[in-house]
């Protein structure tokens, strides 16, 4: 349901470009996306710590005001409203991080091939801390499908479900992702764990 803006809060410019937005102009769209793309990105910077993640979530953020300006009402300046949405998108990413990131702090099951040799064991923590770090570094989009299918152990249609994408798409970046971690990890390619 589209609510008619509250004047009082906006100039002229954006009131007008907030109600071509509302009317699905593109143009209009694109200016609200150049106006205030490098505020969300450096909010998300600051607030993630992450350049990727804020890149990742600036679009999230605008893909999610595309869908949702009807809503923006003009009760309050449209630039509370929007750092609300991305707040709240950080708080989120944030939340997901931290449901992820124990895994990379544990140790491998049991079952994972164990000598007690000095040297193994030392090759095998420099191995795990390397695998671990090349994964925290894949972008979000590609760190998700890849916890999701070597941690839970999901279908490529169950992740998809997960992440509403296709079974194609959750191939594609998990393609991309194990491209990016072997060239990561090619000097640990052989070695003895």
């Amino acid at each position: 349901m589209a609510f008619p803006i509250a004047t009082a809060t906006l100039v002229p410019a954006d009131f007008e470009m907030l109600e071509g937005c509302r009317r699905g102009e593109a143009e209009a769209f694109r200016l609200l996306f150049e106006t205030y793309k490098d505020r969300v990105y450096s909010f998300a910077l600051r607030f993630l710590g992450d350049e990727s993640r804020a890149a990742d979530l600036t679009q999230d953020v605008f893909v999610k005001l595309y869908d949702r300006i009807a809503e923006f009402r003009g009760d309050a300046r449209f630039e509370t409203w929007l750092y609300r949405i991305v707040a709240n998108a950080c708080i989120d990413d944030q939340r997901r991080r931290k449901k992820w990131l124990p895994w990379l702090n544990q140790e491998p099951p049991a079952h994972v091939g164990r000598s007690n040799s000095g040297d193994d064991r030392l090759v095998r923590r420099e191995t795990e801390g390397a695998v671990q770090q090349a994964i925290g570094k894949l972008s979000p989009a590609l760190r998700a499908p890849i916890l999701l299918r070597y941690v839970e152990g999901l279908s490529y249609e169950e992740i998809g479900e997960t992440l509403s994408l296709s079974p194609g798409t959750v191939a594609s970046r998990l393609s991309r992702a194990h491209r990016l971690l072997a060239r990561k990890l090619e000097k640990f390619k052989g070695m003895a764990v």
